[in-house]
């Protein structure tokens, strides 16, 4: 896996999936929303972790300065 997501991109990725579980934790979104934002939250963070995006591969996009 080639790194595609720069650092900016990462921390605003980690800050969504932050403020996600924090709208699910205090219960301000519920039911199958809930869970899909959760999903959603947890794919921001591994994606975060690995520095790597699939969609961006598919579409040929990088934020990263590196790549």
């Amino acid at each position: 896996m080639k790194v595609n997501i720069g650092s900016t991109d990462r921390a605003i990725r980690i800050l969504i999936a932050i403020v996600l579980g924090v709208l699910i934790y205090t219960n301000v979104v519920t039911g199958t929303l809930a869970v899909v934002l959760g999903i959603v939250g947890a794919v921001f963070v591994l994606t975060s972790l690995v520095s790597f995006c699939p969609l961006y591969r598919i579409f040929g996009m990088s934020t990263c300065k590196r790549a």
